[in-house]
């Protein structure tokens, strides 16, 4: 799967979309270390390796409901956007959770809508019945994204999380397959 974004890039060569490669882990590292340090967006409080996210990465394939898709130009990962599993339990088998995230200097420019496209269209013939998202608030712009693909609100858990001594609540949302998808 490699698709080509119609992401703007001016002069630059365009925004190719494909499944996450073992070179690209470590440019993922870089996007969640910035994020983590920068923003609550992840509840991440200190720095990760590339040894330390080997066994996220292991997760993904390119087929079944764990994917892993990345945005790339002129070789440089400028945002990702996966579908994990959610919990362990079997009842949660085709419950999947989604994550997205992007480099500081590619948001605003429509990779996010470009990835999330991309993962939901791969994840159509998959056995996935509803997609959920944890949102750490606020992030207006993670949530417009979110209702953009169909996801609606479930419920806000409230103060749950301490990160840059200030509590954090985190905005759930959900989205279902639609019924041709459905199992």
């Amino acid at each position: 799967m490699n698709q080509r974004s119609d992401v703007p890039t001016s002069a630059m060569s365009p925004v190719d979309i494909g499944f996450g490669a073992a070179d690209d882990l470590s440019q993922i590292v870089e996007i969640v270390n910035y994020t983590a340090a920068n923003s609550i967006a992840t509840f991440a409080t200190r720095p990760t390796s590339v040894a330390e996210r080997r066994e996220w990465f292991d997760q993904f394939a390119t087929t079944g409901p764990y994917k892993l898709l990345v945005a790339r130009q002129d070789n440089q990962v400028l945002g990702y956007a996966c579908s994990q599993r959610y919990r362990d339990h079997e009842a949660f088998q085709q419950t999947v959770e989604a994550s997205i995230a992007l480099h500081a200097q590619s948001r605003g420019r429509g990779i996010g809508t470009s990835l999330y496209r991309a993962l939901f269209d791969s994840l159509a013939g998959e056995p996935v019945h509803v997609t959920l998202a944890g949102i750490a608030m606020p992030n207006d712009a993670s949530v417009a994204l979110h209702r953009k693909f169909g996801f609606t609100e479930v419920g806000v858990f409230s103060e749950y999380a301490v990160k840059h001594g200030q509590y954090i609540s985190s905005q759930w949302m959900q989205r279902l397959a639609s019924p041709q998808h459905q199992s």
